[in-house]
């Protein structure tokens, strides 16, 4: 299996939304030592039980899952006394944006094109554009090459991965050239493929943006105060592999302390996710060759999650595909937690939306739900159970044939299988 899932995604990474430091270190805030690899292995699985009477978080997680126990969350469309789809939708949505505290990071930035080229059949268009905060997001946009009139648009989110170096990377390819660390991360998770060269061939205008903070968006360590944090590491030599896996490791025990910060502010993590990808879809949607009637949104894993904001709360994304990140806020408190990044919670919503539910704010538009059957990051019961949940949304809004869910054989990925049926699902609703 891949050699056994990269070594079991590295333990200190897990693809996407994985292992969000280095092995569990970044749960807990301190740093676990071990002899050997076996051992660390051992105490990875131990810490991810499924079992009915343990938790990640021991004995404390029948408690902390019967918080909400069995009843339906406030804000749930399926609850009896939400009847008009629309007011709900509004008023959800509200509650939703306080949760999340997005931040207000201006107007529609100055865009730049730094340069513009033609490769594999595609014309692309290396962006980049300035926010009120941090060095410049840098972009890249594909689109077929000589492609007449307007165009469907697709927003691409890339993965998280425990790889913050890199960012559009992850999921383009502009020359024949790629890092070595990226060719290997495009062969682990999308079978040698960059997903938004290939939705793009299919006559799409794809806007693929550096996330909050990943690549251009990523903390420099010559920023970071005290110099002690910095644990001895520089910008030097950034494109060296060793560099990068170190800086990779900082930045996934940094985590904890950018979280802790953030809510210190008055803002979420996903929050500003939010914003900034909002930005992206401004951009998008402001091109003469995009048509705005047909735009849609797709992501694996960190993309996934992304996406699930993103496509429950803007009504401009026609499509959304969600590739693996879907489960239920009970498999975050009783299993997967120790699995998933700092990025993912909002304080206080799961007593108002489950997680599903915030991608069901998008209902009736179509949306489609990827999931892969031995994903490390999610039990398959609560994947289903939320596959449940969006399915009894969609009903309800009486648009069941809007709402398709997959399950895939495998770990975590977006394969050439998966690829397909999702842009098989963007062509029949954006191209129609």
């Amino acid at each position: 299996m891949k050699n056994k899932r990269r070594d079991f995604l590295k333990l200190t990474g897990m693809t996407g939304l994985g292992l969000a430091t280095g092995g569990l270190s970044n749960v807990f805030g301190a740093t676990l030592n071990y002899s050997n690899a076996m051992e660390k292995e051992s105490a990875l699985k131990t810490a991810m039980v499924d079992d009915k009477t343990s938790s990640v978080i021991g004995a404390y997680g029948k408690w902390a899952a019967g918080l909400t126990g069995d009843k339906l969350p406030a804000l749930s469309f399926r609850k009896k006394e939400f009847t008009n789809i629309d007011a709900w939708r509004k008023d959800a949505r509200k509650r939703l944006a306080e949760r999340l505290a997005i931040p207000d990071i201006g107007g529609m930035p100055n865009v730049i094109v730094k340069k513009q080229y033609a490769y594999d059949g595609l014309h692309i268009e290396e962006l980049s554009w300035q926010l009120p905060y941090g060095a410049a997001t840098e972009a890249i946009l594909l689109k077929p090459m000589n492609a007449k009139g307007k165009l469907p648009g697709i927003l691409a989110f890339h993965d998280h991965g425990g790889v913050k170096y890199f960012g559009t990377r992850k999921i383009t390819r502009t020359s024949d050239v790629l890092h070595p660390l990226m060719a290997q991360h495009q062969k682990d998770y999308y079978e040698d493929l960059a997903w938004a060269n290939e939705v793009a061939k299919r006559g799409y205008v794809v806007l693929v943006s550096d996330a909050f903070p990943f690549a251009s968006r990523r903390v420099l360590m010559n920023d970071v105060a005290p110099e002690t944090l910095r644990h001895g590491l520089n910008d030097d030599d950034p494109e060296n592999s060793e560099h990068i896996e170190a800086c990779n490791k900082w930045a996934s025990d940094h985590e904890h302390i950018m979280s802790k910060s953030l809510l210190s502010a008055g803002t979420t993590w996903p929050g500003v996710f939010f914003a900034e990808d909002k930005k992206a879809l401004d951009i998008l949607c402001s091109r003469p060759d995009v048509d705005v009637k047909n735009v849609g949104c797709c992501g694996l894993s960190g993309g996934g999650m992304r996406t699930v904001f993103m496509g429950g709360q803007d009504d401009r994304i026609k499509c959304a595909v969600c590739v693996g990140f879907m489960t239920t806020w009970k498999d975050f408190v009783l299993n997967k937690s120790v699995n998933h990044t700092w990025m993912t919670y909002v304080p206080l919503l799961p007593n108002e939306l489950d997680f599903p539910e915030i991608l069901g704010l998008r209902a009736p538009l179509p949306t489609m739900v990827l999931n892969d059957t031995e994903d490390e990051l999610y039990t398959l019961d609560e994947m289903k159970s939320a596959d449940r949940i969006l399915t009894e949304v969609y009903s309800k809004a009486g648009a069941t044939d809007h709402y398709k869910c997959n399950y895939y054989p495998g770990p975590h990925k977006f394969d050439k299988k998966m690829q397909a049926d999702a842009f098989n699902w963007f062509d029949k609703w954006l191209k129609g």
